[in-house]
């Protein structure tokens, strides 16, 4: 997407015309311009001179954003130019200007307000020389209003040039209402001087000096105006804060390492493989991982995360982030645009540059908004004419009309809700890609969970520890610790890792064998060591029924027990799993809570993944599913409602891509993961829960902006039309009304900032989807060919995914799943297989097959 800057759009009507203007031009496939920014997308092979031509031709200015003049020049740009280009960008030129022309026009319009209702209704003195003079006071308002219609003048230039473009926007709303009432006071003092010389007395002059005069409406209605448009860029400013925070947080320079001495350097000087150095207190300047010392750093402008994680040697380290304790030396992996905070800068950027498909109803009225406005001004001038009303009813009626209608509300209040959304969602570590991704997760029905890395933590730990009679734990642990140390299974790095204090033993451990699908062998002190699954275990030893019946339980919780004997002597069981993360339970409630029906789908056996889901407290579970497989088990939810797939961004791929909503958690430096919709930058399934909460108060907002929007008006231009009996609205009014109206849409939207993503106290449930009870076997959603090894020597989940793998890569094998606890391997076919194939591929890997049915 190219993004550019418009300059000129001062309301939804002038967007609506730019959009309009670009989406022609040959090349462009989607443009979506933001009012709230200034900015446009364009997507497209379109060139940046073509696009620049149409918005100009439509009566508007443009520049490509970060750039001078040319694409060449924008892609020589250093980082810390291009952040200060987008901050410069984002910064509030007009606010100032605002302000300076209110002021001069409050000066000269309280010298007219003093003389029109101070002087005429409450008699206040004047100069002498005006003193009952009737038309020189009428002159007097006359240049007073030149003056202020002169400081003003934005309104009317912009406005008439969008007439003559045939575009009329709110400033020709302004201009015409402000023209006309000072046009008709125009023509009363002409008839004011043909009255003098004809001889008419002061009182009857008197009578339409008071009575038809409008150059205070002339005067006020843009001053008015102006007075909502400060507030609107007053508040419309603060919308970005959160992006403008966060390209303040982008480190300036780096201390790095050259020739043995250490030297301050521009950030945009340090390239990958540079060795820097950070003290205590400083910023992190790029991406990298640590090679020297340890620290605590706070990644709170990162995860949103406040408490400070631990880095060592190894440990990767972001941009951005504070060191808050040690010294350390780092080695530069990722610098200038490629940074994880360069990244996040430029997604949260690019989704301001989106449009919601919400705001497209607002955008189809503020296309028709201003011509059906003036139109409508012209009949009711028509009608009350008509009926005898008198001209100057009339004209004030029309007048008023023109005035008081505002399509800024309309134009403001999806993208001002969507950018201080977008921006909540970037302190708190969930970042959306596109407005649409930020819409759409607050009407999802449906959330499917991955197991590996989303519930669970991704990696096998200890979870049991089961002492046999006369047995020790002391003497269980120190016996496994030493049998498993040599050890390259992850299993077995599970168990010595659990272990706090290394035993140290007198007599060493000898003869070590790893006995592949069963366990290891050793020799200590002349005595025999084994350690393995139960099937090998009974092969040296006696298994009791206590341990029977624990190796049962422990199996159908989705763990691996793993016994451990001393000569004939069992010592007991350790078991290992990939358990669930802390938060997991929790955050699956929360998605319930809110009325989401929660899915786990893995690629596991069926009892190990039952177990998981009983524990994480899921809805539904689908297992055995391979990758292209999740596909279609989501292609086949998405009959029920919207979608959310959550997984890892990475295995998950083609799942995240066919969800409605693809969630990737915990991506870390990841964050551009193409086939995600939703960032989560920390691993908390919690999270999920948060950036639907989000979704949702976002959406609140909107309906709230639409309504006051689309109210507003619906109420105001018929009151100010005098439809309503004896309610006769001053053009004055109407001016104030429409000043205000932009305003409290933006305030409404800076409300978001108050809200909580984390708070589950207020969640409310939305309209439950259709039972999913006859999607509980959706990975056998057609009935294929299928053959059961029975194999010996599959000890855990990761000698499951052995035989899988091995299966998987046989052609005509389209799924394998495999059970440790059963013995098995399935395997769906969709071409003939022999089963000597599928004996020689399983026992390549180590593994001896009994038998193929």
């Amino acid at each position: 997407m190219t993004q550019y800057i418009v300059i000129g759009m001062t309301c939804a009507a002038c967007q609506a015309r730019v959009e309009k203007a670009v989406g022609k031009v040959e090349g462009v496939r989607n443009v979506s311009v933001s009012l709230l920014t200034n900015s446009m997308g364009v997507d497209g092979d379109a060139s940046e001179a073509d696009v620049i031509r149409a918005v100009e031709e439509a009566g508007y200015g443009a520049k490509p954003k970060n750039s001078t003049d040319s694409k060449a020049n924008k892609d020589k740009l250093s980082l810390s130019q291009k952040l200060a280009a987008e901050e410069e960008a984002l910064k509030d030129h007009e606010t100032p200007k605002l302000v300076k022309r209110l002021a001069w026009s409050i000066v000269f319009l309280l010298v007219l307000m003093y003389i029109t209702m101070g002087h005429n209704m409450l008699n206040l003195p004047v100069l002498a020389s005006l003193e009952h003079n009737h038309l020189g006071l009428a002159l007097t308002q006359m240049i007073l209003a030149i003056i202020v219609m002169y400081i003003n003048r934005a309104f009317f230039i912009l406005g008439f040039r969008s007439l003559f473009h045939g575009s009329p926007n709110m400033d020709a709303l302004v201009a015409l209402g402000s023209s006309v009432s000072f046009g008709w006071s125009l023509y009363v003092i002409y008839k004011m001087t043909v009255m003098i010389t004809n001889g008419t007395s002061n009182a009857d002059i008197m009578e339409i000096y008071h009575s038809q005069l409008y150059f205070e409406s002339a005067a006020m209605i843009p001053a008015l105006i102006t007075v909502g448009k400060t507030l609107e860029s007053l508040s419309k400013g603060r919308t970005t804060d959160a992006l403008k925070n966060l390209m303040r947080m982008a480190p300036k320079t780096a201390t790095i390492e050259r020739d043995g001495k250490e030297v301050l350097v521009d950030i945009d000087e340090v390239l990958a493989g540079d060795i820097f150095v950070v003290k205590p207190g400083e910023s992190i300047p790029v991406d990298g991982m640590v090679i020297e010392g340890e620290t605590a750093v706070d990644e709170s402008a990162l995860t949103g995360e406040s408490i400070p994680v631990d880095k060592s040697i190894g440990d990767i380290v972001s941009a951005a982030t504070i060191n808050q304790s040690g010294f350390f030396r780092a080695k530069a992996s990722r610098v200038g645009e490629d940074t994880t905070f360069s990244q996040i800068i430029q997604m949260v950027s690019d989704a301001a540059a989106t449009k919601a498909p919400i705001a497209r109803i607002a955008d189809k009225v503020s296309g028709v908004f201003v011509p059906a406005v003036i139109a409508i001004s012209i009949v009711v001038f028509i009608i009350w004419f008509a009926l005898g009303e008198g001209i100057t009813f009339a004209l004030e009626r029309a007048i008023s009309v023109l005035v008081i209608s505002c399509p800024c509300a309309l134009g403001l209040a999806t993208p001002v809700a969507i950018m201080v959304g977008n921006g909540m969602g970037a302190k708190n570590g969930i970042l959306f890609k596109t407005s649409e991704a930020l819409e759409s997760a607050g009407k999802l029905k449906i959330v499917v969970l991955d197991k590996t890395g989303t519930i669970t933590a991704g990696k096998p730990e200890v979870t049991d520890v089961i002492v046999a009679d006369s047995v020790t734990q002391e003497e269980l642990v120190t016996t496994a610790y030493l049998m498993e140390a040599r050890s390259e299974h992850p299993l077995a790095k599970a168990i010595v890792n659990s272990v706090d204090d290394q035993p140290c033993p007198v007599h060493p451990v000898i003869n070590w064998k790893a006995l592949p699908g069963n366990g290891i062998s050793a020799e200590q002190d002349g005595v025999n060591l084994y350690a393995g699954s139960g099937k090998f275990i009974r092969t040296v030893c006696k298994m009791d029924t206590i341990m029977e019946q624990e190796e049962q339980r422990l199996s159908n919780e989705g763990k691996t027990p793993l016994f451990f004997v001393r000569g004939e002597k069992l010592l007991g069981i350790i078991a290992v799993a990939d358990v669930i993360k802390e938060d997991s339970y929790k955050a699956v409630k929360e998605l319930q809570n809110m009325g989401m029906e929660v899915v786990m789908l893995t690629g596991d056996n069926e009892r190990t993944a039952r177990a998981i889901g009983k524990q994480a407290g899921v809805d539904k579970v689908i297992a055995g599913v391979l990758p292209d497989g999740k596909e279609s088990a989501i292609k086949r939810l998405q009959q029920y409602g919207k979608v959310a797939m959550v997984g890892d961004g990475i295995n998950d791929s083609p799942a995240l891509t066919r969800a409605d909503i693809g969630i990737a958690i915990g991506a870390g430096a990841d964050v551009a993961l193409d086939s995600a919709d939703v960032v989560l930058m920390n691993s908390k399934l919690s999270d999920v829960s948060a950036a639907i909460r989000l979704s949702r108060a976002t959406l609140k907002n909107i309906y709230e902006n639409l309504f006051w929007a689309f109210a507003y008006n619906i109420i105001l231009i018929p009151m100010a039309a005098g439809v309503y009996r004896g309610i006769h609205m001053n053009p004055m009014w109407g001016a104030a009304a429409m000043s205000l109206s932009s305003f409290t849409v933006c305030m409404n939207a800076l409300r978001l900032n108050l809200f909580n993503v984390h708070d589950a106290s207020h969640d409310k449930k939305a309209k439950h989807p259709a039972s999913l009870e006859e999607l509980n076997n959706i990975q056998t959603e057609e009935k294929k060919m299928t053959k059961t090894l029975n194999v010996e020597g599959m000890m855990c989940e990761h000698c499951e995914a052995r035989v899988k793998k091995a299966l998987e890569a046989i052609e005509g094998v389209e799924n394998a799943v495999a059970d440790h606890n059963a013995n098995t391997a399935v395997v769906t076919l969709n071409a003939e297989v022999s089963d000597d194939v599928l004996r020689k591929a399983v026992e390549d890997q180590d593994y001896k097959v009994i038998s193929v049915n």
